[in-house]
């Protein structure tokens, strides 16, 4: 069992954690995932590890609730226990040898962003970072990007907080300006990550996707978060997440992801039904 250490509510529908795993804090590093189950019965689901501290042997997760089981684990308070939390898992994102970076960041990608900038600021490398959401009610660790970068973009689709647009708008001005970056990483749903890649694509920065589809067992063997990537096929939770985004086949990837969004929307209300019945 893994104790709840912290919860923090980052908006309506994100919720961050501190879970208490010094095993997976000891070797964990940015990129890098984790797969938990919040109960014995329970589905396991891969979340991005968002952060750690080695010395009070925790990871940090943020999650966005869209499914029965991350519904679950929001019930969840401190104090309170799950039952499996294993990883870490994936390859750690490479960092070494860049000395100008921009990280892009969409939604609750932005959790998955952050530990990558804050890595590459460790390491004195230059960070800009671009993060959009659908709304300022939406915004997720703004404090955090801005000391991890020199410069930070906000962007929302409705112009709510900060600039109204796409986070490739920002994008395109600095690569049209001549920033020189040496590499681009992006994280966030699958259909910003195919336009960051276009849009950095005529200027020949390396790009890098970290592409988080269903996942099951995160060791390769059940094939369900298999991708097309140079026309090869590759698995998320051992070959990834992190992959070059020339070479990713994201239609394919998002006609997979849609497949099981009509079976999540319905375990998710089922789940919530249940949970209202047994608080009457």
């Amino acid at each position: 069992m893994y104790k709840i250490l912290s919860k923090k509510v980052l908006n309506p529908t994100v919720t961050q954690m501190d879970i208490e795993a010094p095993l997976v804090a000891k070797k964990a590093q940015a990129g890098q995932f984790i797969i938990l189950r919040v109960d014995d019965a329970g589905e396991r689901i891969p979340l991005t590890v968002a952060g750690f501290d080695r010395e009070k042997g925790s990871v940090r997760i943020i999650f966005q609730i869209v499914g029965a089981t991350t519904f679950k684990l929001n019930q969840k308070q401190e104090g309170d226990y799950i039952a499996d939390f294993v990883g870490p898992l994936g390859k750690a994102t490479e960092t070494t040898g860049l000395k100008r970076v921009c990280v892009v960041g969409g939604g609750v990608g932005c959790a998955i962003a952050l530990p990558v900038a804050q890595k590459l600021h460790e390491q004195g490398c230059q960070v800009d970072s671009i993060i959009g959401f659908r709304n300022k009610d939406l915004v997720i660790l703004e404090d955090e990007f801005k000391s991890a970068s020199k410069s930070l973009k906000i962007m929302t689709d409705d112009g709510s907080y900060g600039q109204k647009g796409l986070v490739t708008e920002p994008l395109k001005n600095a690569l049209e300006n001549g920033a020189e970056y040496d590499e681009i990483f992006a994280i966030g749903p699958l259909v910003m990550m195919k336009f960051v890649v276009a849009t950095a694509k005529p200027f020949g920065v390396k790009t890098t996707v970290s592409m988080n589809p269903v996942m099951i067992d995160g060791t390769g063997m059940c094939g369900g978060c298999r991708l097309t990537v140079g026309g090869e096929t590759k698995f998320a939770c051992v070959d990834g997440p992190d992959f070059d985004g020339y070479l990713v086949d994201f239609d394919e990837a998002m006609s997979r992801g849609a497949t099981y969004r009509d079976f999540e929307r319905h375990a998710y209300e089922k789940t919530c039904n249940l949970f209202k019945k047994e608080v009457e």
